[in-house]
């Protein structure tokens, strides 16, 4: 009878000690950073703002009601619940122009990511397998981007390009595709000192198969993180040439245009500047607090 008991706490000991499920560990180590809670749940809400743009917004964000040229918000004196946080000086619905540039806040930051996560894990790949000449060629590439100040770098591409939302998105992810070139670069390096990888070529595994299947892998937690990061800095980088003029074009509802427009009225007619700044302020520290999260959860040395 004692043996059987012996046994079942033997047994007991060992479920209580099953190691947990990859993503439940991540999720159970994540949701103890109330601050990346936080902005996790504000993604999900611009993401859904921005999915279902068409059917929230109350009016089409170009259309023109000339007969309320810069309304104020529905609280304020001479404001109505017909236009809930304004009109802009041609009479444009501010809260139409918020959720669609919700909208295409998330494109860009998607499409500059994409871009810059592609080409740069290509790079990296490339300067971590081949340290020769090629990995210099491609480190002192990146070395010559990241010297140069970001914004005045993007102007510079913005400039040769010409204005637009694409040539301003391009130049972003020029802006952020050394960061994740030499992210690659570092990781694969450590990566390919380890044993799994000695193992892998005495089996015979070929190039490709190494880079993309073998060690690549391996080296996802810290992209996803710099990924998550950089997604406001796309935002941010693109509001501030859509500030400059020199990026989303009028009458695009992009919020650095909104600003730009809307910087001679920033004495007489607050709500067409405030809006598109607290969206652009919220966006990015909602970006910067899940980033925080997934680094502190996705890092075994910041594990408690």
């Amino acid at each position: 009878m004692t043996a059987q008991v012996d046994i079942a706490a033997a047994v007991g000991t060992r479920a209580e000690h099953k190691p947990m499920h990859p993503l439940a560990e991540f999720w159970h180590y994540f949701r103890q950073n109330k601050g990346a809670l936080a902005g996790l749940t504000i993604i999900v809400a611009l993401a859904l703002i921005a999915i279902g743009a068409d059917a929230l917004a109350p009016y089409p964000p170009a259309e023109q009601f000339r007969d309320a040229l810069l309304r104020p918000p529905f609280w304020a004196d001479g404001g109505s619940w017909q236009y809930v946080l304004g009109t802009d000086d041609v009479g444009r619905d501010m809260l139409s122009r918020l959720i669609h540039g919700t909208r295409v806040s998330m494109v860009i930051g998607i499409s500059v990511i994409a871009l810059g996560l592609v080409v740069g894990v290509m790079l990296g790949l490339l300067a971590g397998f081949f340290p020769g000449l090629l990995g210099i060629a491609i480190m002192r590439a990146m070395d010559t981007l990241l010297a140069l100040p970001a914004l005045l770098l993007a102007i510079v591409v913005v400039a040769i390009l010409g204005p637009g939302l694409f040539n301003a998105m391009l130049a972003v992810s020029i802006v952020v595709l050394p960061h994740f070139a030499r992210l690659t670069r570092a990781a694969v390096l450590t990566e390919l000192a380890k044993d799994y990888v000695t193992a892998a070529r005495i089996t015979g595994a070929r190039l490709p198969r190494m880079m993309f299947l073998t060690v690549l892998p391996n080296c996802l937690a810290p992209l996803i993180v710099q990924a998550t990061l950089g997604f406001s800095t796309a935002i941010l980088d693109t509001a501030a040439l859509g500030f400059l003029g020199i990026g989303a074009q009028p009458p695009t509802p992009e919020w650095g245009t909104m600003l730009s427009d809307a910087l001679q009225f920033i004495q007489r007619a607050w709500w067409v500047v405030t809006f598109p700044g607290v969206a652009i302020l919220l966006t990015v520290l909602s970006f910067n607090l899940m980033g925080d999260g997934l680094r502190d959860a996705l890092d075994p040395k910041l594990k408690r």
